[in-house]
Formats: structure tokens, C-alpha cells, sequence
């Protein structure tokens, strides 16, 4: 393929879970096959979702990033980090309130997912060109703790390692009273689906082709640790 723009490695729902087909119609958008998906009948859905659907269900491991290094390479690291990974459970996810954006989240500790995202950050990072001033601009308007700079400076993005929060985003930053209003459908669209049993069996490798444009998947390579 074309190399791309930026690229991240993302936990997203394996095409055969329910989660991935109700994720994708929230945000209308598929990001497996970039199709449009008719959203459910929530007032102002198109907008609460806007930036979530331009970069697809996902759950950050390795932020995004411009490529340093041939992208063929990054795909053959990613792959064999993901061969030296072992398959794990996921806890269960509810939706959750995160800084004013309504995400899944697990509800209870997860320690392989930790140190997957630990990994990727860091066997990863080679691959990553730094920011440039107005990321680190934008970074720094949310009023940054020694800590996440000293992590902004160091690998790119403030929330890694002990900072690293698993979410799947699923609207824009809201005010309380929009919040009170979208929870209700949000939670009814999904039902029990965040809730199931499921294991974390891939990593995936999504891509962003230029400014602007929808992050897509890729590649998914699959756990094949012992």
C-alpha cells in the first residue's frame, strides 16, 4: 500500500463481535471497510460523533504517529510483537464519563492490557518522526503536569505507561446537560454488548492517508504468544 500519513496501533473489536458492527453505527462509520453506516435516530448524533468517527472504534495502544522508518517495517514489527504477545480477557467495558467524552471502559483491572500498551509505545517508538511545535501546542493547552510533558517530550504523547488510559471513545467533549440527554440511547444502542466475555486475540495497525482524512484498518495481526 501507499505509505501513509500517520498511523497508530489500536485495539478495535474483531469484525465477528457485536461490538464492532454497534461501535461502527454509533459513529457511522465502519472502519474495517471505511463505509458510511446509518446512525441510530439520537438527536444531534451526527455531530456528538464527529471526531470519533473520523478515526474509527478503536482503543488506543500507540498513539498515532508520521512514519520515521519504511512502513513494510512497521508492519513486520507490529506483527511480531503481536506473535510474542499471549492471547488475554478483556474485562468486561460499560460506558463511562472520561473527562466529559462518553467512552467504554473496563471496569476492573487489566494488567496484560497494560503492558500490551506499555510494549507498543515502547518497541514502537523507532518508528515515530517527533511532533512538531503545533502538536505539542495543542498538547499543551490541556495544562499538562510535569509528568505528562516530561512523557510528551520523551515518547510523543502525555498519557502513556502509568498515565495509559484505555478508552473507546464514543462522542465529543460534553457539557453535563448533553451528556444526561445522549446516555440514555447510548446506553439502550448498545445494550449488554460492551459487557460480554471477549479476548484480546489482535493488534491492529490503522492509517491515516492525509490531513484530514479518516483513519482506516490496515492490518490486524493476531496474538500467537505461548
Amino acid at each position: 500500500m501507499t505509505p501513509p500519513m500517520r498511523a497508530g496501533v489500536y485495539w478495535a473489536p474483531e469484525v465477528s463481535d457485536p461490538l464492532h458492527v454497534l461501535g461502527s453505527a454509533w459513529l457511522g462509520r465502519d472502519a474495517e471497510t471505511g463505509a458510511l453506516v446509518e446512525q441510530p435516530p439520537v438527536p444531534g448524533i451526527a455531530e456528538i460523533t464527529g471526531d470519533p468517527r473520523g478515526y474509527g472504534l478503536h482503543a488506543t495502544l500507540k498513539p498515532p504517529f508520521r512514519l520515521a522508518r519504511p512502513w513494510d517495517e512497521l508492519c513486520r514489527e507490529v506483527q511480531a510483537l503481536a506473535a510474542a504477545t499471549r492471547v488475554f480477557a478483556l474485562p468486561p467495558l460499560s460506558v463511562q464519563n472520561l473527562k466529559g467524552f462518553l467512552a467504554l471502559r473496563e471496569t476492573a483491572p487489566c494488567p496484560p492490557l497494560y503492558a500490551l500498551a506499555d510494549s507498543c509505545v515502547e518497541a514502537l517508538d523507532g518508528f515515530r518522526q517527533p511532533p512538531t511545535e503545533a502538536e505539542l501546542e495543542r498538547r499543551r493547552r490541556a495544562k499538562l503536569s510535569e509528568r505528562h510533558e516530561a512523557n510528551l517530550a520523551r515518547w510523543g504523547y502525555p498519557y502513556v505507561f502509568e498515565d495509559f488510559q484505555f478508552h473507546v471513545t464514543l462522542t465529543q467533549r460534553l457539557d453535563d446537560a448533553a451528556r444526561e440527554a445522549v446516555l440514555p440511547p447510548l446506553l439502550a444502542h448498545f445494550g449488554a454488548v460492551p459487557a460480554m466475555p471477549r479476548l484480546v486475540r489482535e493488534l491492529c495497525v490503522f492509517t491515516q492517508a492525509g490531513p484530514g482524512a479518516p483513519f482506516l484498518i490496515a492490518e490486524r495481526f493476531p496474538l500467537k504468544g505461548a
